[in-house]
């Protein structure tokens, strides 16, 4: 009966609660909200997809609602935010750019040959224009620095595809693999940067 007794009261000295009764403080609400919010988009845009082909008499295939739904998961930008790769790419546009000015008016020669300026100047102003237009998350910019990392990632590979030395190999690895990462990240951006903007 004592032991009884004992198990009985022992409730009562923890302060009448009982343990677990109450959830946990979560640290990550921040997370949760963000995802909840994720899913909410995602839900909502499969709806409209949904109802725009069931008004238009067609059926909605499954390639379409993954796309509706990766486009759903991407965060809209704040007012002013700008990607941290199209940071990165309206810097790397201006140090090529102003890079190239330098050299320039250094005499650096290519070949053996000193280029006139109507042969610098043209790419010059395409990259700093590209990085005005980058600096304020433009989206025709990001189109257009993208394009020209296309075609820089398709000429050092063919460089590769010839390389006689493990110098050439090296240089040409050291400027596809960044340009990649940056091409890859830009493409992200670009989607954000169609979305209308989170309000404040």
């Amino acid at each position: 009966m004592a032991r009884r007794a004992r198990k009985r009261r022992a409730p009562a000295a923890s302060g009448g609660r009982p343990t677990g009764s109450g959830p946990a403080p979560s640290s990550g609400g921040a997370g949760a909200s963000h995802h909840a919010a994720a899913h909410e988009r995602v839900a909502a845009s499969r709806s409209e997809l949904n109802a725009t082909a069931a008004d238009a008499g067609v059926k909605t295939s499954r390639s379409e609602l993954k796309n509706a739904a990766a486009r759903a998961r991407l965060e809209p930008l704040a007012p002013g935010e700008r990607p941290t790769a199209v940071t990165v790419a309206a810097f790397v546009a201006a140090a090529i750019g102003i890079g190239n000015l330098i050299a320039f008016a250094a005499g650096v020669k290519i070949q053996g040959k000193t280029p006139n300026l109507g042969q610098v100047l043209p790419p010059v102003v395409i990259l700093l224009v590209a990085a005005g237009g980058l600096w304020r998350a433009r989206y025709w910019a990001v189109l257009g620095f993208e394009t020209l990392l296309g075609i820089l990632i398709v000429y050092m590979g063919v460089l590769l595809a010839v390389a006689s030395n493990l110098v050439a190999v090296l240089v040409s690895l050291g400027i596809i693999v960044p340009a990649g990462v940056l091409f890859w990240k830009l493409v992200r951006a670009m989607a954000r940067l169609q979305l209308p903007e989170r309000p404040q």
